[in-house]
C-alpha cells in the first residue's frame, strides 16, 4: 500500500477511498478506508498478478502486511483462505478502518497492529511467516532497512515467500544468502516482485541482485 506523494495542488481530496476486492470468498466486495497519508491500493491488475503466483502455497498461510493501509492485500489474502494475517501499519485511522472491516467481512483470522513498521520488525520471533507483503512509501529506501530485518529476526524461514513493491526505477535491493529472485514484472510507475528464502543462514550476509 504505497503512499503517493500529494501533488500539491490545492484541490480538495475525499475524506474515504474505496477499495473492491477481486477474488475468493469476498470477491466484489467493497470496502472504505480514510484518504490520509495519499494511500492508494495496490491496483487490481498487480493484485490479480501476484495472487496467481501464491495461489498454490497460499490455503492455509500465515501472512504478514506491512505498510498495510487500506489493508487490500492482506484482505486479498484471507479472501483466498490464507489462515491469517497480521496487518502492521503506524496510522491509527487507518488501523481503525481495517478492524471495522474485518468486522464488516465476519472474520477473526486477522490482526491489527498500529506500530512503527521497523521497530516491529526489530522483535524478534519464533513464528515466522508463510507470505510477508511489503508495500512501503516510495524514495525511502525501505527495503535495504527492513529486509535484514526479516531475515536476522526470525519472521521468514526456509519456504517464505516475499512480496515487495517498489519504484520502477529501482532494482531488486540486494538480499541476504539464501533469498532468490523469483518473479518480477513492472506495472506503470510500480516495480514487484517475488522473492523466495531457500535456507536459514541469509541474516548474517548479503549479496547484491
Amino acid at each position: 500500500m504505497a503512499r503517493k506523494r500529494s501533488r500539491g495542488n490545492g484541490s480538495r481530496r475525499p475524506e474515504q477511498g474505496e477499495l473492491r476486492l477481486i477474488g475468493g470468498d469476498w470477491r466484489r466486495r467493497v470496502l472504505t478506508f480514510p484518504a490520509v497519508d495519499d494511500v492508494r491500493p495496490t491496483p487490481a491488475r498487480v493484485r490479480e498478478t501476484l495472487f496467481n503466483w501464491v495461489m498454490p502455497m497460499l490455503p492455509g498461510a500465515r501472512c504478514l502486511d506491512l505498510f498495510a493501509g487500506s489493508g487490500v492485500l492482506g484482505l486479498e489474502a484471507l479472501s483466498r483462505e490464507a489462515a491469517s494475517v497480521t496487518f502492521v501499519d503506524q496510522s491509527r485511522p487507518l488501523c481503525r478502518a481495517l478492524s471495522d472491516n474485518l468486522q464488516t467481512l465476519g472474520t477473526d483470522r486477522g490482526e491489527v497492529v498500529q506500530a512503527d513498521v521497523r521497530r516491529f520488525l526489530a522483535q524478534a520471533t519464533t513464528r515466522a511467516m508463510d507470505l510477508i507483503m511489503l508495500d512501503p512509501p516510495f524514495r525511502q529506501d525501505w527495503p535495504e532497512q527492513l529486509i535484514p530485518l526479516l531475515a536476522q529476526n526470525g519472521w521468514a524461514a526456509p519456504g517464505t515467500l516475499v512480496y515487495l513493491e517498489r519504484e520502477k526505477e529501482q532494482s531488486l535491493p540486494a538480499l541476504p544468502v539464501g533469498w532468490t529472485p523469483h518473479r518480477e514484472k513492472t506495472a506503470g510507475q510500480v516495480r514487484y516482485m517475488l522473492i523466495r528464502v531457500e535456507c536459514r543462514d541469509g541474516g548474517n550476509q548479503a549479496r547484491s541482485a
